[in-house]
């Protein structure tokens, strides 16, 4: 059986039409399958969506948080849940088109453990969004070692892959890399990004930016090395100007220059604060690490209906 793990959050017009396209296509293939819907402490009807389609289609169940917890915690929750052989992961705006899922469960069955989905294209986006997507991925496949350039959340694990990535004790994980880094027998198939149908895209250049910074950190010491290296490039500076202020001590020149010196004392203040703020981000993942708190809470479920 394939497991299809939906994350949601203020997706209350998109729950029937996947649950109906993803039932569709599926069954039309033969393929034995069940629909997970995650969702993430929406503010609408989500839930109600969700309990409602779970009563009419027997293939349908979902998970509610207690609250907002995230997209990488619904991820995990949905994995968590599902009971089949293999899980597919892909948004609940259908802008991961669904027939591809078909094509995924193809090579699985002919021996892959992981089957990503990789961008062909990304769609319609604006183009300082578009930039500033594109900046992202390239900083992080930087930091990460990995490339991730088209990069997805829209992949095939077999149970195997799904069973060790639940074993990981980490609080912050980023999923798209971390079920790269985790190896098994891979493969790519490629899809075009669809334009949403309903509702509005929860991504916003913000967000994304925040979402660059919490995955780097969680993924990958990069930014303290770069804070290193920063550091050396200053010694640099600062064994010249000990060259120059000792040459022009010895000549017996007047020494000048206080307006350099200014800037550069604000320049290194600049780079010492830049430093220890990112020591400091790493100290707090460091304390959110050691608390122990759960990555999400759930505080509903429709897997209720099959022990009544």
């Amino acid at each position: 059986m394939v497991s299809v793990i939906l994350p949601a959050y203020n997706e209350e017009k998109m729950i029937q039409k996947a649950a109906d396209t993803i039932s569709e296509i599926l069954r039309g293939a033969g393929i034995s399958f069940e629909i997970v819907f995650v969702n993430d402490g929406s503010k609408d009807r989500t839930w109600a969506e969700i309990e409602r389609v779970s009563r009419e289609n027997e293939n349908v169940n979902g998970i509610g948080f207690s609250r907002n917890f995230g997209k990488e915690s619904a991820i995990l929750a949905g994995l968590a849940s599902a009971k089949g052989d293999c899980c597919v992961i892909m948004d609940c705006d259908l802008q991961h088109p669904p027939e591809t899922i078909i094509d995924m469960v193809r090579l699985w069955k002919e021996g892959f453990e992981v089957v990503e989905g990789v961008k062909a294209s990304r769609g319609k986006e604006g183009i300082f969004h578009k930039f500033a997507a594109r900046t992202f991925y390239k900083i992080i496949s930087s930091a990460t070692g990995i490339d991730m350039q088209r990069a997805s959340d829209f992949k095939l694990l077999d149970r195997k892959a799904v069973d060790v990535l639940l074993d990981m004790p980490e609080k912050q994980v980023f999923f798209r890399a971390l079920s790269s880094w985790i190896g098994f027998e891979s493969t790519t198939v490629e899809f075009d990004v669809r334009e949403r149908t309903e509702g509005t895209s929860k991504w916003s250049t913000r967000s994304l930016i925040k979402y660059a910074v919490t995955n780097i950190t969680s993924f990958s010491a990069a930014p303290l090395q770069f804070a290193t290296g920063v550091g050396f490039l200053f010694l640099l500076f600062t064994l010249f100007f000990i060259v120059q202020t000792l040459y022009k001590y010895l000549s017996g020149k007047a020494l000048e220059g206080f307006t350099t010196v200014i800037i550069l004392l604000l320049i290194i203040g600049s780079i010492c604060m830049i430093s220890l703020g990112i020591i400091g981000y790493y100290v707090a993942k460091i304390y959110e690490e050691v608390k122990g708190r759960p990555r999400y809470i759930v505080s509903k479920s429709t897997y209720e209906k099959e022990e009544k």
